[in-house]
C-alpha cells in the first residue's frame, strides 16, 4: 500500500512534472512471474523512474543502513524506502555478497519483478561498464528471465554529485527478454556466467547506444580517487 502511496501521490506526480518520462518495450514485462530488470546505471534516479513507469512493482535491493537510522529521521527514511519499493540486506559480514544472492533469489522464486545493476554501481562518465556475474546466477538458480532495461537522460536531470534534480526529459527503454533455459542447472559455472553476462551487456549497449568499457566501474572509479588524492 505505502508503495502505490509513494508512486501515485507523493512522488510520482512530482517526478513526472519535472523528467516528463517516457517509456517503449513495455510490452516485454511479463504481467506475472519471478523476472530480472538488468539497467545501466547513470544515475540515483534510476531507481525512481523506472518504477514510476511500470505498472508492476520493481524491488531493488538496499543497504541496510536505510532502514535501521534511529530517531524520526530513521523513521522517515525507512518509510520512504520501503515505499519506492527498496528491500534491505546486510552488506556489514564477511557473507554480505551471498546474503545479496540468497535475498534476491529467494524474491523471483516468490514471483517478484526486480531492479539489479548489472554494473555494480552508477557509471562515472555515462559510458557502459563490465558486468557482474551475480544477474547470472540470479537467473540460473531462479530459473527467470533476465529483461534489459536501458535508462537515458537520468544523467542530465540528475548529474553524479548534484543534490538538486533539473528539469528534463527521461526515456526509458525495455528489450526482448533473454531467455537463458538452455543453461538450467549450471550456476556455479564461471564460463557459462560470464557469457551470459557479457550477452546482456551487450544487448544493454544495443538499447542505451553507450560505448562500452571492457572494465568495471568500480575499479575505475578507485583508480581516479587514487590518483585524485596523488595530485
Amino acid at each position: 500500500m505505502l508503495y502505490w502511496w509513494s508512486k501515485f501521490v507523493l512522488i510520482g506526480p512530482l517526478l513526472r512534472m519535472y523528467c516528463r518520462p517516457s517509456i517503449e518495450g513495455i510490452e516485454h514485462v511479463p504481467e506475472h512471474g519471478g523476472a530480472i530488470l538488468a539497467s545501466n546505471h547513470l544515475a540515483v534516479a534510476d531507481s525512481f523512474l523506472l518504477p514510476l513507469q511500470l505498472k508492476r512493482r520493481v524491488t531493488f535491493l538496499a543497504k541496510s543502513e536505510y532502514f535501521t537510522e534511529p530517531g524520526f529521521k530513521g523513521f522517515l527514511k525507512k518509510q520512504f524506502f520501503s515505499g519506492v519499493g527498496q528491500v534491505p540486506i546486510d552488506r556489514s559480514g564477511g557473507n554480505a555478497a551471498q546474503a545479496a544472492m540468497d535475498t534476491a533469489v529467494r524474491l523471483l522464486k516468490e514471483g517478484k519483478l526486480l531492479g539489479i545493476y548489472p554494473e555494480g554501481t552508477r557509471s562515472p562518465d555515462g559510458r557502459l561498464y563490465k558486468g557482474k556475474t551475480g544477474v547470472a546466477r540470479m537467473a540460473l538458480e531462479a530459473n527467470v528471465p533476465v529483461i534489459p532495461v536501458a535508462m537515458i537522460g537520468t544523467d542530465k536531470v540528475n548529474p553524479i554529485g548534484s543534490t538538486l534534480w533539473r528539469p528534463g526529459h527521461v526515456h526509458v527503454k525495455i528489450g526482448e527478454p533473454l531467455d537463458f533455459s538452455r543453461y538450467e542447472g549450471m550456476a556455479g559455472d564461471r564460463f557459462i556466467e560470464r557469457s551470459m553476462t557479457d550477452e546482456i551487456m551487450y544487448s544493454l549497449m544495443e538499447l542505451s547506444g553507450q560505448t562500452y568499457v571492457d572494465l568495471y566501474a568500480a575499479s575505475v572509479k578507485e583508480r581516479a580517487e587514487q590518483a585524485r588524492k596523488a595530485a
